[in-house]
């Protein structure tokens, strides 16, 4: 299945063409897509009638700079700084990492969507698209993080979704723009970028989505369409049974691939369950190139719709309040 990108705040005629093409399983949304907490509350709901059966609507909402909602939602620090809390207070840190996550996705839940792509569980180790993502260089302190906020994401009836496996953040390139490889052995990479991967799994995770990333010492190709990575070592070694995402296919250092369809083909063929095919612009040939395959239309149903909510309950939440009141201010 594919989750495809819009461009704008509200659905074009040719958008709703695609959402309902049989191989659309849902859409991510970004800030070109919010205006206001009601205008996204509303194209969530535009989405999901212009496709006519479930969709996932998901977003990455991590706090920090990735931040794609932000008028009217809480200002999510971004996870480093919990890390930093870690070293004086352990468990201070852990149970407001626990409670940015409830924050997080109890917010993002209100407003119709079903899923952010969270949590990182990459190392900070000073890739220059991690940055001040990571919660952690220590791959342990990573792993305690990685079970706090899986609790919190589930206590808010949200999936939570572990990224970027088997872990983004041991090289400096950006896989936005460049390609990336880890020529590590799996030896070190098992012992230190998996562990909170394992420790995320562990806790129940839902989801997993790939890193863009090569790894020659296990496999020749990156990770997002490596049958080793993702049905030896990820289903396999680990035993994670959840869906697996591939990361977005407009990225540059998944070119590597060939063209559109390539890129639809190798990430499918490899095991991952659905591909990510943010830029709109790639839409219409990412449709196309799924003509022929068997589709798993119910892949996605368990990520879709896990609670009801809406903003009004919410704020009438304690919890709600005294959570933002923690972490808007920052963590000292």
């Amino acid at each position: 299945m594919l989750v495809i990108g819009v461009a704008g705040t509200e659905l074009t005629a040719q958008e709703r063409d695609w959402l309902r093409h049989p191989a659309c399983g849902g859409v991510i949304l970004f800030s070109r897509n919010f205006a206001s907490k009601m205008q996204v509350a509303e194209l969530a709901q535009a989405i999901r009638e212009a496709a006519g059966r479930p969709q996932l609507l998901c977003v990455d909402q991590e706090g920090g700079r990735v931040q794609r909602f932000r008028e009217g939602y809480s200002a999510l620090p971004p996870l480093e700084g919990f890390g930093r809390l870690y070293a004086r207070d352990r468990e201070a840190a852990l149970r407001l990492a626990e409670e940015h996550a409830w924050l997080m996705a109890s917010e993002v839940r209100a407003t119709g969507v079903d899923l952010s792509f969270a949590p990182v569980v990459d190392l900070g180790r000073g890739n220059r698209a991690i940055g001040d993502r990571a919660f952690s260089d220590d791959p342990r302190i990573v792993a305690d993080f990685a079970r706090a906020y899986v609790r919190g994401m589930h206590a808010a009836g949200m999936a939570a979704t572990l990224k970027h496996f088997p872990g983004h953040g041991s090289v400096p390139e950006d896989t936005h723009h460049e390609d990336a490889v880890d020529d590590r052995p799996l030896e070190a990479i098992r012992a230190q970028d998996l562990v909170p991967f394992a420790a995320g799994i562990e806790a129940g995770a839902d989801a997993v989505m790939m890193a863009h990333v090569v790894y020659p010492q296990v496999a020749p190709e990156p990770a997002g369409y490596s049958r080793r990575w993702i049905g030896g070592i990820l289903r396999g070694e680990l035993g994670f049974r959840g869906v697996v995402f591939s990361d977005d296919i407009g990225m540059a250092a998944a070119f590597s691939a060939g063209g559109v369809a390539a890129r639809i083909h190798a990430h499918l063929d490899a095991g991952c369950d659905v591909v990510l095919v943010c830029h709109p612009q790639l839409v219409e040939e990412s449709l196309a190139a799924m003509a022929g395959r068997a589709l798993q239309p119910d892949v996605l149903s368990g990520l879709i719709g896990r609670s009801a909510i809406d903003w009004e309950r919410l704020i009438a939440d304690a919890r709600h309040g005294a959570a933002r009141g923690r972490l808007e201010g920052g963590l000292a």
